[in-house]
């Protein structure tokens, strides 16, 4: 069964003496070399940062880590609907459902909440689709890097690192679209 339409034909003719010890593939990777180096000499060193001290410029769509954002009164804003789950190409959102109780009004703002919720920053390609997809605003992605870790173990982010803290508060309002602003109000 033919999938796609690009297909390659394969011919196995044999190799020449210089295709054998590889000579047009060094001296084509030299070449490549010598233009990059002229181009170097003639406009000038490229901008070099002096990284953690000056970061470089990134752009206004550029997406970090993520966060899951809190409403006015402090309450979460995930309802554990599991959308931001499904539409990660990466699969790499996990999280659980729970049933808020009488004394947990204060915490969410549904019947229903993610008691575990939990992305593998190893398995994220920072699409931003969890955002996109969430009917609640709850999570974006910021301009903040995700810290640099020594063990993988650490990379799986749960609500401790995600949920933002009450008197730390994300703007994100560069990041949200129409639609997500007035959802929000």
């Amino acid at each position: 069964m033919k999938l796609t339409n690009r297909s390659k034909v394969v011919s196995n003719k044999e190799m020449t003496i210089a295709e054998k010890i590889y000579l047009p593939a060094i001296f084509k990777g030299m070449g490549i070399t010598f233009k990059h180096a002229v181009r170097t000499v003639i406009k000038g060193a490229p901008a070099v940062y002096s990284y953690p001290e000056v970061q470089k410029p990134r752009a206004k769509v550029w997406r970090g880590q993520h966060v899951l954002k809190r409403d006015e009164e402090g309450r979460e804003r995930c309802t554990a609907c599991g959308l931001c789950a499904v539409a990660c190409p990466a699969e790499a959102i996990t999280m659980t459902a729970a049933e808020r109780t009488k004394d947990q009004k204060d915490l969410y703002r549904e019947e229903k909440y993610a008691e575990i919720y939990e992305i593998n920053m190893l398995r994220c390609i920072f699409c931003g689709m969890c955002e996109e997809a969430c009917p609640k605003s709850a999570i974006y992605l910021t301009d903040r890097l995700v810290d640099v870790q020594t063990n993988r173990g650490s990379f799986i982010y749960g609500k401790d690192k995600l949920v933002e803290k009450i008197n730390e508060r994300i703007d994100i309002t560069s990041r949200q679209s129409e639609k997500q602003k007035n959802a929000v109000k």
